[in-house]
């Protein structure tokens, strides 16, 4: 089950063995003496060097800056930019297991230990800054508003080629945005961890708040090392990660070896509005010493190199995804692998995150053939694209813009976006026939012959897979669903030339966890939220497909099949109860790091005091709405004859459902055609029949699903039922 270690001949040697830390002192505060200077052009740029004279440097109590009145020493208005510089010494960092920055600032800055840059927070360029470059952006102070300053924590084992037992030099440059900046702060302070119970420096300050002690879970435990570099939404930073996992249900030690993976890997922030919250989601590529993606197998998973750690913050049971990928994947269809785990990024405990799989083409994910640039011909130019209806806040972009506007009130425009390939990926031949392809699909469900099996929109989709997705997308009441976060995918000509619906994504807001647009609601269909909420993004096209009464009726039924497996309350509960059991103990964890139960984190429609009241609420929100869905479903499913009144010639079908052998009486006596034909107008079977009104006909060979049963003799009369194969 275990991984070889990946590459690992070629990574430094880190163990990420923790040693327990007995207390925690301050070896340098903001208000020491330090010696300072606002830099110019002359300014030398060593002097973040250990050996640099600082003596002709003025000398003044920290912190630095000015406008905020937090200034020990304040330097002139409009200042761009302040170094500062202070020496301390260490007796022995054999007994030191961590050390933590805690940084106040005002907008930028970068540290140095002994001429090593340990840390820097908006300033994303590489090196050192000029002396006159602005921060990429604003960042307010906190401590002068009463706020915390924020803080790195670094693991001691991995700076032991820079630190040194006796003297250490710590510098700080601090970055104004501008010279027309009203204010600029620079408040750095230096923590350590001791093992022992020696005393060396000071206490810490009040407002200091130790990291989390983390030993042992009966998760697997993920560890990410960026050395101190702080993670940014984007590009990717390069970082080394291990996981820790002894096996299902076994106990796994932070200090156990790095078994089920170590490698190199680029990460960075994922995730639009879920990017606010304090727990941040990562997306994580697998790499080679060469920085090119390198393919494992992670947890036993299909081998690939794109992974996500999730940060189910705002969803306090935890499992929201986990619940809906699992359906997915039991309704036959492809969603996200997840695990969960618990997370420590440079020394620092995290909480409980999901390991998972992202959206892609692959034959173990999406399996689609892969779309190449130079297949433009053919069968080859078909299909392997993968589209979605998404934000443009994580970095999307529009490939094209619909025809056709939003669901009713709402004239918003609906924007495709090509998720992979990327668009900047795709031959101008491929967007072009994917885009028409789209456009064909949206021109034949507004026609007036949309219901047509040939020349409406069943020949462009696989209608099933739209089915199911409309039923978790409601089943979990998803906000977002339909308008954000909905994908499809093209299949080639070879493969079924239809258009899927799916995969199943992000729905930590779903299955009642949204307070805004009846989202919290058990009532109301999720496909009308344009309506509830006086506009919105939600695309026309699931409200269209219900009005053909087919595609209802097939809703209807589909429901009733799950109604009796997936999506049976007691398969339900189960379901999450198992999660939440293992759980349990986690998760006084995850609630210790983030101690938000019983407090409102957006957009919760329910705050519960402890773990245990956040899952008995998700467990009865959940059977309030299915009994809401059963009492109010669209279409019907009555699995006796249906007689199509084409030409008013009924015959008898029986069993209905079947699982094999289908008996039919007509009214014909002799010379009559039966043929079979699935949803989408595809002729599946064809038998001539001379005699005999008592027709056994044999389906066992079919897969699952709805069936058209048309029945034609010599003078052209016929007939249309529908089967149902199971």
């Amino acid at each position: 089950m275990k991984k070889a270690v990946v590459l690992s001949v070629f990574l430094s040697v880190v163990t990420f063995a923790q040693a327990q830390v007995d207390h925690w002192e301050t070896v340098v505060y903001d208000t020491l003496e330090w010696h300072y200077v606002v830099p110019d052009a002359n300014t030398p740029s060593n002097w973040i060097d250990p050996a640099f004279d600082d003596a002709a440097w003025s000398v003044g109590n920290g912190g630095f800056g000015f406008g905020d009145g937090d200034d020990g020493t304040t330097v002139p208005a409009g200042t761009i930019s302040v170094y500062h510089r202070i020496h301390f010494n260490i007796n022995d960092w054999n007994e030191i297991s961590k050390f933590i920055l805690n940084m106040d600032y005002d907008d930028g800055y970068v540290a140095y230990l002994n001429g090593t840059e340990i840390s820097r927070s908006n300033i994303t360029s590489t090196g050192q800054p000029a002396w006159d470059q602005g921060a990429d952006g604003q960042h307010e102070a906190n401590m002068y508003q009463g706020g915390n300053p924020d803080q790195v924590i670094f693991l001691t084992e991995n700076y032991l080629s820079i630190l040194n037992n006796g003297d250490n030099v710590f510098c700080v440059e601090a970055h104004n945005i501008s010279t027309n900046s009203g204010d600029l702060t620079s408040r750095p302070f230096l923590h350590i961890g001791l093992t022992t119970s020696n005393t060396y420096f000071g206490p810490t300050p009040s407002w200091f708040t130790p990291p989390f002690e983390f030993v042992s879970s009966t998760l697997p435990i993920v560890v990410v090392n960026t050395y101190g570099v702080e993670i940014p939404d984007e590009p990717k930073i390069d970082a080394e990660m291990g996981i820790i996992f002894n096996g299902d249900g076994q106990l796994n030690h932070v200090n156990d070896s790095l078994n089920e993976f170590f490698g190199l890997i680029a990460i960075e922030k994922r995730g639009s509005s879920s990017n606010s919250f304090p727990a941040k989601s990562y997306g994580l590529e697998t790499r080679g010493p060469d920085s090119v993606n390198y393919n494992v197998s992670i947890f036993n998973w299909p081998a690939d190199n794109d992974w996500i750690l999730y940060a189910p913050y705002t969803d306090k049971a935890m499992i929201r995804n986990m619940l809906t990928y699992h359906l997915g994947n039991e309704m036959g269809r492809w969603t996200p692998r997840t695990k969960l785990c618990e997370l420590i990024l440079n020394g620092e405990y995290m909480g409980v995150y999901v390991f998972m799989e992202r959206i892609k083409q692959n034959p173990g994910r999406v399996n689609i053939n892969e779309l190449l640039p130079a297949d433009t011909l053919n069968n080859e130019l078909t299909g392997g694209y993968i589209l979605k209806v998404d934000k443009t806040t994580a970095g999307g972009i529009i490939a094209w813009d619909s025809p056709y506007p939003a669901q009713a009130p709402s004239n918003a425009t609906i924007g495709i976006q090509l998720h992979d390939p990327e668009l900047i990926e795709l031959h101008p031949t491929q967007l072009n026939y994917i885009q028409t392809y789209f456009t064909d699909w949206e021109d034949a469900l507004v026609s007036s012959d949309f219901t047509d099996p040939v020349l409406g929109y069943r020949k462009f989709i696989d209608v099933p897979s739209f089915i199911d997705f409309f039923l978790v997308n409601e089943v979990s009441k998803n906000v977002d669903g339909y308008r954000i976060s909905s994908f499809f995918y093209k299949e080639r000509f070879s493969e079924g030339n239809k258009l899927v619906a799916g995969p199943l994504w992000d729905f930590n807001i779903a299955w009642g966890n949204s307070n805004y647009c009846q989202g919290g609601e058990t009532y109301g269909w999720e496909i009308n939220f344009n309506e509830v909420c006086g506009g919105g993004n939600n695309p026309s096209w699931w409200n269209r497909l219900l009005e053909d009464s087919l595609y209802a009726n097939e809703v209807h039924c589909r429901w009733n099949e799950l109604r009796t497996t997936l999506l049976d309350t007691t398969y339900l509960y189960n379901y999450i109860d198992s999660l939440a059991q293992i759980l349990e103990v986690p998760a006084t964890r995850h609630y210790q790091r983030w101690p938000i139960l019983g407090n409102y984190v957006w957009p919760n429609n329910f705050v519960g005091d402890t773990y245990q009241e956040e899952v008995d609420y998700l467990k009865l929100w959940i059977g309030e709405r299915i009994a809401w869905m059963d009492a109010n479903m669209f279409g019907t499913c009555d699995t006796t004859v249906h007689v199509s009144d084409l030409n008013n010639v009924p015959f008898n079908i029986y069993p209905n459902p079947t699982n094999d052998i289908l008996y039919i009486e007509t009214p014909f006596e002799k010379n009559f055609e039966i043929k079979v034909y699935t949803t989408q107008g595809t002729l599946v079977q064809r038998v001539q029949r001379t005699n005999a009104s008592h027709t056994p006909l044999s389906l066992g060979n079919l897969p699952k699903g709805m069936y058209f049963i048309q029945i034609k003799n010599d003078d052209q009369t016929f007939s249309t039922q529908k089967i149902i194969v199971q």
